[in-house]
Order: structure tokens, then sequence, then C-alpha cells
């Protein structure tokens, strides 16, 4: 099964979830906000991804912490650990495709790319 992780009310995965509605593609969606991050699929996705790619840092939720927070993400296990606290600082959506592949969208693409969803379906 495809699961899209993210946020209800951010935009870019308003807009996944639309897609995948739309082109009757059968997915789960795991809220963040209601359902945790899940340590051991934090994990692979910085594996995979490197924490870089995974850490919003553009986003609201990052420009909000105090620079002593933001001084504390200098590897893997500090943004991890970030993450793990405050959802909102993970790039969304990240889709966990059903033949295992992995692909953070909006790390990929500028936001929702329907091109990039296409190409995995």
């Amino acid at each position: 099964m495809n699961i899209l992780y993210g946020i209800p009310n951010c935009d870019s995965v308003k807009r996944a979830r639309a897609w995948l509605i739309e082109h009757g593609v059968a997915h789960q969606f795991h809220d963040f906000k209601k359902l945790g991050v899940p340590a051991d699929k934090l994990q692979r996705w910085i594996k995979e991804l490197g924490w870089e790619r995974v850490l919003n840092r553009s986003g609201t939720t990052w420009r909000q912490l105090d620079e002593a927070a933001k001084a504390l993400v200098v590897d893997a296990p500090s943004a991890a650990a970030l993450m793990q606290a405050h959802a909102s600082v993970i790039k969304r959506p990240i889709v966990e495709w059903a033949d295992g592949q992995l692909t953070a969208l909006s790390v990929l693409t500028v936001g929702f790319s329907p091109a990039l969803f296409a190409e995995r379906v």
C-alpha cells in the first residue's frame, strides 16, 4: 500500500492527496499530528535521503524556532530528535510507494509535482 506522510493542513499534502484520489491510486494517509512520526520510518528516510533533505528549513516551524534550537541541529541524530519533537519541520509530503521506493516529493520538486507522481504509478 502506498503511504503518504504529512499533515492535513499542508497545501502540498492536500494537492498530493487530491491527485492520488483523482487518479485512483490506493493509499493510506499517515497524519503526523494525530499519529506522530514513526521513529523507524524517520530513521529510514534520513538514511536513504539524508537528514538535510528531510528537514524543512524553509517552513514556518523552523523559522519560529529560537536560534539556540536551530544551532543544535548539526547531524542526523540531532535532526531526528528535532523532527520527532516538531513533526512540522519534516518536508512534506513523504510518500512511501508500494514497491518500496521512497520519494520525498517536496525535496525532489518544489512543492507537489504531478509529473513525479505520474512516474510512480
